[in-house]
C-alpha cells in the first residue's frame, strides 16, 4: 500500500521516531517476544484485567509526549505509535520479571500493580500540567466516562440476554472490551460536540460526517452514530471469539485484549487529554 493511500487510513500524528530510537524500541521489543514465545503464559481473564493498567499507561504517556513533558532525548519513545510498542514491552518484561521471581510473587498482581503503579504518576502529571496551565476540565470529559459506563452495563446486558453461553465465557474480558469502545465512543462525542475537538481516524470521522448531514444533528449532534456503531461491532466481535476463548483459551483471551486495547487505548487518551488541555474550559 503506498503513501497516499495509507494517508486515508491512518490517523493524524502517525509518525516514526528516527532509526536509533526505533532500532532500541525493535531490540526491545524482539526480547519480551521471544522471552515470552519461550514461556508461553497462559492468557487468561485475569490476566486481560491485569493488562488494562497498561493500556492506560500507553495512552496517557502518549498524551504527555503530546503536552511536550518529556525531555528531547527520551520524547521520541512516547510518539505515535511507538509509544504502544514502547508500553508493550515494558509490561511483557514486566510480565517475565514476575513470573520469574519465584512462588512467592503473585503473577497477575504483580503485573496489574506494576501497571498501576506507572500509570498513575503519568496521568497525574498530565492532570497536573493542565493544573499548572489553567486548562484544566473535568465535568464533560467526566461525564463520557459515566455514559461509557451506563452504555456498557445497557449493551452487555443485551448481550448476555441474546448469546447467554458466549457472555460467560468472555466474562469481564468481554465486558473491559465493551467498555473500551464505549469510553472511545463517548469521549469522542463530546469531544466533537461540545468540545470543539475534530476526529483524528479518517474512518471514525467519516462516520461522524455522515451523521452530520442527518436531520437528526441538530437535536442529537454528530457522534451518536458513531456510539452506535462502536458499541454494535465491539458485541459482535466479543460474541464472535467466544467461541475461539473456548477452543483455544490462551489465543482466544490474548485476542480479546487487543481488542478491549484498540478501544480503551483512545478512549483513555481522549478523557485524558481533554480534562488536561481544553483551553475553551467548559
Amino acid at each position: 500500500m503506498n503513501a497516499v493511500a495509507l494517508s486515508g487510513v491512518l490517523p493524524s500524528g502517525f509518525a516514526l521516531p528516527s532509526l536509533p530510537y526505533l532500532v532500541a524500541v525493535a531490540a526491545a521489543t524482539l526480547a519480551v517476544v521471544a522471552g515470552l514465545r519461550r514461556d508461553r503464559p497462559a492468557v487468561s481473564t485475569r490476566v486481560v484485567l491485569a493488562l488494562a493498567p497498561w493500556m492506560v499507561l500507553g495512552s496517557s504517556l502518549y498524551v504527555c509526549y503530546q503536552l511536550a513533558l518529556f525531555p528531547d532525548a527520551v520524547a521520541p519513545f512516547f510518539g505515535s505509535p511507538v509509544v504502544y510498542v514502547t508500553t508493550f514491552a515494558v509490561a511483557g518484561a514486566t510480565w517475565l520479571v514476575a513470573r520469574r521471581a519465584g512462588p512467592s510473587v503473585p503473577v497477575v498482581p504483580a503485573l496489574a500493580a506494576a501497571g498501576s503503579l506507572l500509570a498513575v504518576p503519568t496521568v497525574g502529571a498530565a492532570l497536573y500540567r493542565g493544573w499548572t496551565e489553567q486548562t484544566l476540565t473535568l465535568p464533560w470529559p467526566l461525564a463520557a466516562v459515566a455514559a461509557a459506563a451506563v452504555l456498557t452495563a445497557a449493551t452487555w446486558a443485551v448481550v448476555a440476554r441474546v448469546r447467554p453461553d458466549d457472555a460467560a465465557t468472555v466474562g469481564a474480558a468481554g465486558v473491559l472490551a465493551v467498555f473500551g469502545h464505549a469510553l472511545d465512543a463517548t469521549s469522542t462525542t463530546v469531544g466533537i460536540d461540545v468540545l470543539g475537538y475534530g476526529e483524528q481516524t479518517p474512518l471514525s470521522a467519516a462516520i461522524i460526517e455522515f451523521a452530520a448531514d442527518l436531520p437528526t444533528e441538530p437535536l442529537l449532534g454528530t457522534g451518536w452514530l458513531f456510539v452506535l456503531v462502536k458499541l454494535a461491532l465491539a458485541a459482535g466481535v466479543v460474541a464472535l471469539l467466544a467461541d475461539y476463548v473456548r477452543e483455544l483459551p490462551s489465543e482466544g483471551n490474548l485476542l480479546l485484549g487487543v481488542v478491549a486495547a484498540v478501544g480503551l487505548g483512545p478512549g483513555v487518551h481522549n478523557v485524558v487529554l481533554f480534562i488536561a488541555a481544553n483551553p475553551a474550559g467548559f
